[in-house]
């Protein structure tokens, strides 16, 4: 068996990292100008395991703040390669962002799922997400 994957947040100047990503992490090719500007923002976070030089998994976040509430995290997606799912990966993501957003202030965290979305809701519940009702609206631009 082998040694489980070292965690990473990256931060500006880190889009090395993400040369060798395994298939599945991501759901399109990383396109390096829009890399550049996620890791130059701040308030957008990249969580990623690394498993022998190649990247197996990540979840990415943004931290925001309005006028009259706390700072949040809102996770906004979590992808582990198919061959590395089921190995605790994903929680182990999940707990990576929850500790930066501590850091960061927020104090709380959230995702949208699909109904459908089975091992998603899965992961969610097994690191201490509570399951509320919600209506996504979207809007093309």
């Amino acid at each position: 068996m082998s040694a489980p994957p070292a965690i990473r947040l990256l931060k500006e100047g880190d889009a090395s990292v993400l040369e060798g990503v395994a298939e599945g992490v991501f759901d399109h090719d990383i396109h390096p100008r829009w890399l550049a500007e996620f890791l130059a923002d701040v308030r957008h976070h990249l969580a990623v395991a690394v498993l022998e030089g190649q990247v197996v998994g990540m979840a990415s976040a943004v931290h925001y703040v309005h006028p009259d509430k706390a700072p949040e995290l809102w996770i906004n997606e979590v992808g582990v390669a198919t061959e590395h799912q089921g190995r605790g990966i994903g929680k182990q993501l999940m707990e990576a962002m929850f500790a930066h957003g501590r850091v960061l202030g927020c104090g709380e965290a959230w995702v949208l799922t699909g109904q459908d979305n089975a091992a998603a809701r899965g992961l969610y519940a097994a690191v201490g997400g509570k399951e509320q009702a919600a209506l996504l609206v979207s809007f093309r631009l």
